[in-house]
C-alpha cells in the first residue's frame, strides 16, 4: 500500500526514533499522524507536541527527542548523544513489520554460563506432532479450568446471589402486587487475560517446539491470550498462532521467529516489552507466565528492573523453569535469585504435563 505523500515524513521520523532506541509502536505512528492533522499544524511546535504526547516520549529522553526532531524536520545538525548502536538492541517485531528497541548492556559476567548475547539469526521447522495426550487434555479442560475475574455486568442466578429488585418487582407487577419468588443476580465472569513470554534461545533449544505447541493450545483455549518469544529479540506471535491447524499455525511461526536458539538477552527483552504501552497495558491485572531457565548473560540489573516492575503490572507472574523440576532446586544465577521475591511462582516447566498443569491449577487459586 503506498503512503499519502503527506503522511510520509511521520511515518519516516517514527522509523527514525526507533533507529535511535525510542519504542514507537505502528499504532502510535498513526496516533501521531492523526493528531498532527488535528492540530492544523500552524507551526512546528503544535508537531512536536502532537509526537510528544501520541510517541510517549520519556521526560529523561526530551533533549534527544529534540536533537533528532530538529535534524530531521529542521534540518539542524544532531548534538545529543544517542543510544547504543544497533548489535546492542533488543527490537520488538510484529508480523507488520513494525519494531521497538532497547539498549542490551555491555558487560559480561560469569552468572548463566550456558547462555550467550551473540545474536545468530535463524530460521527453524516446528514439529506439530503430538508426543503424548497432554495438550489434548488441556484444550479440553482450559475453557472451564483458565483463572477468571468477575465482571462489572450481572446474571440472574437461583442462589448464592444478592437481591435483584428491578426483577423481582416486574415480577411482582405481573402478579398483582404479589412477588412469589425474590430474584437475584450474581457479578458475572471472564476469563483473565493471559500474557505468555517464552524463552527461545540456545538454552532452552530442546524444549521450544513443546513451548510453541503448548501456546497455540494456550491461544485456542483463551479468549485474552498474548504470546512472544524472547531471546536476542521480542517478537509477538499472537496471531499466528490464532490459525486452527497447529501446523500451519507453526509453520508461520517458524516463518516469522528469526532468532531461534541464538543468544540470550531476557532482561533487555522484558524491558522491551514494558517499553510498548499496548503490551504493558495488556499485562495489567493479568497472568503472566515466563517460560524460561532464567539463564541470563551480562549484568542482572535489567532482568531484575523489568521482572520487578512487570509483577508490579500483573495480577500474578508465574516463572516456570525446566531447572524447578527438582525439589532441591534453587536459582544460582545471580538475576532470577534476586527477583524470587518479586515472582508469585518459581515452579517446574520441565515438560508439556507441567505446564499445563500447572496452568490449569490457575484457576483454583483464583
Amino acid at each position: 500500500m503506498t503512503l499519502p505523500q503527506a503522511t510520509r515524513p511521520f511515518v519516516d521520523f517514527a522509523v527514525l526514533l526507533r533507529g535511535h532506541g525510542f519504542p514507537v509502536a505502528p499504532d502510535q505512528t498513526i496516533g501521531f499522524i492523526e493528531a498532527a492533522g488535528l492540530l492544523g499544524p500552524r507551526d512546528m511546535t503544535d508537531i512536536r507536541r502532537a509526537a510528544i504526547a501520541m510517541l510517549a516520549i520519556p521526560r529523561e529522553r526530551e533533549a534527544e527527542f529534540d536533537a533528532l526532531f530538529r535534524a530531521f524536520f529542521l534540518g539542524q545538525a544532531v548534538s545529543a548523544p544517542v543510544a547504543g548502536d544497533d548489535e546492542d538492541a533488543v527490537e520488538a517485531y510484529e508480523p507488520d513489520g513494525g519494531t521497538s528497541e532497547v539498549e542490551e548492556g555491555e558487560e559480561l559476567s560469569e552468572i548463566g554460563v550456558q547462555a550467550t548475547t551473540a545474536e545468530r539469526l535463524a530460521a527453524r521447522t516446528l514439529s506439530p506432532q503430538d508426543p503424548d495426550r497432554v495438550l489434548d487434555r488441556f484444550r479440553r479442560l482450559a475453557p472451564r479450568r483458565l483463572p477468571r475475574r468477575r465482571s462489572y455486568r450481572h446474571a440472574p442466578t437461583s442462589r448464592r446471589g444478592v437481591l435483584d429488585l428491578r426483577r423481582t418487582l416486574r415480577e411482582a407487577a405481573r402478579r398483582d402486587g404479589d412477588p412469589v419468588i425474590l430474584k437475584q443476580r450474581r457479578r458475572k465472569t471472564r476469563q483473565r487475560r493471559i500474557a505468555l513470554l517464552i524463552d527461545i534461545s540456545g538454552s532452552m533449544k530442546e524444549r521450544t517446539d513443546d513451548r510453541l505447541r503448548f501456546a497455540h493450545a494456550l491461544v485456542q483455549a483463551g479468549d485474552h491470550v498474548e504470546v512472544f518469544t524472547l531471546g536476542t529479540r521480542l517478537t509477538r506471535i499472537t496471531s499466528e498462532l490464532r490459525a486452527l491447524d497447529r501446523a500451519r499455525a507453526l509453520a508461520r511461526v517458524s516463518g516469522l521467529v528469526a532468532d531461534f536458539d541464538g543468544g540470550t538477552r531476557i532482561g533487555e527483552a522484558l524491558q522491551t516489552f514494558l517499553a510498548v504501552p499496548r503490551y504493558a497495558g495488556f499485562a495489567r491485572g493479568a497472568v503472566v507466565l515466563v517460560l524460561s531457565d532464567g539463564l541470563e548473560r551480562g549484568g542482572p540489573e535489567a532482568m531484575i528492573d523489568a521482572t520487578r516492575r512487570l509483577a508490579r503490572h500483573a495480577w500474578r507472574l508465574d516463572w516456570l523453569s525446566p531447572l524447578a523440576g527438582d525439589p532441591g532446586y534453587r536459582p544460582e544465577t545471580a538475576a532470577l535469585a534476586t527477583v524470587l521475591p518479586a515472582v508469585d511462582a518459581l515452579a517446574d516447566g520441565a515438560d508439556l504435563a507441567a505446564i499445563c498443569d500447572h496452568v490449569l491449577a490457575l484457576g483454583r487459586a483464583a
